[in-house]
């Protein structure tokens, strides 16, 4: 995911680096942890929406890469997919999605 910066100034190579580096980051858990396992735990009633959103991000950012080929809407599902990556993340963590919800509701008077 990284090494995708290098080509940040090409919104549509980016979207394809950055997009295959989520999916290798979530295929490396699943090579530590066994798929079936990880496969359970992504669709665990706790954070089906969140492994949800997060692959639907994944395919929109892909789909407007490859196939829309337009750079404003590539950059758009690009910030989508990194949200929905740190929503997913923060799955994991306890009680880090509601920190974060009652932050926002603090900061912005919204609620995630």
């Amino acid at each position: 995911m990284f090494l995708s910066l290098i080509v940040f100034a090409r919104p549509i190579k980016f979207a394809l680096l950055f997009t295959f580096g989520n999916i290798l980051a979530v295929g490396s858990t699943a090579f530590l942890i066994g798929s079936g396992q990880q496969l359970r735990m992504m669709f665990d009633p706790v954070r089906i929406y969140a492994t949800a959103i997060y692959i639907g991000c994944v395919i929109v950012a892909l789909v407007c890469a490859l196939w829309i080929h337009s750079k404003i809407l590539t950059i758009i599902a690009i910030i989508c997919e990194i949200c929905a990556l740190i929503w997913y993340s923060l799955s994991y963590i306890p009680f880090a999605r509601g920190m974060v919800s009652n932050l926002t509701i603090r900061l912005f008077d919204t609620e995630i």
